[in-house]
């Protein structure tokens, strides 16, 4: 079994992901591992690095559902996938859950109030173009998730994550197995 799952910041990719990882004990592959050098998310991993992670992860492991992409710095990057799921999520619930997490992560010092009243900071701000920004060069974008899903080698699944974990997990396991049938 070889899934990733892509969608904007929030939309619950690494949370889906690793509850896939625990359900069927195979490795869950966070891309924000390959790109950024701590948790801190500060400062990014080289590409020639990112691009060892990778290699190391698909020869180490036969099995593996990954959340994110690392399309824009290695556009074969799991091409041998099984199949590509998109997550989306109403945009007011998503802004809220990277708000949230901002916070949480400690990075409230680094907020402002935006022109609604909400708190807000640089990746805020760069997650609010998600839908908007057409260039699909640009990471991280729907653009970019959108010719992903264009070009895609493996069927692609999308979902509304405001449904539970469970789920979507059946949806994606019930997916797979059509597929193979």
């Amino acid at each position: 079994m070889k899934v990733q799952i892509i969608g904007g910041s929030g939309t619950g990719k690494s949370t889906l992901a690793k509850y896939i990882s625990e359900k069927e004990s195979i490795k869950w592959i966070d891309t924000d591992h390959y790109l950024w050098k701590d948790d801190s998310f500060s400062e990014k991993n080289p590409i020639e690095q990112r691009i060892k992670m990778y290699q190391s992860d698909i020869r180490s492991y036969d099995s593996y559902i990954v959340s994110g992409s690392i399309f824009m710095w290695c556009p074969e990057g799991f091409n041998n996938r099984d199949l590509l799921v998109f997550l989306s999520i109403n945009e007011e619930v998503r802004m809220k859950r990277l708000r949230d997490r901002e916070i949480k992560r400690k990075n409230d010092s680094q907020m402002w109030l935006d022109e609604n009243g909400e708190y807000t900071n640089d990746f805020i701000e760069w997650c609010k173009t998600y839908w908007s920004e057409e260039d699909k060069s640009m990471p991280g974008t729907y653009a970019e998730h959108s010719y992903q899903m264009a070009i895609s080698k493996s069927s692609v699944l999308r979902l509304d994550s405001s449904r539970t974990l469970e789920e979507l997990y059946t949806e994606i396991m019930d997916t797979l197995r059509k597929e193979k049938s």
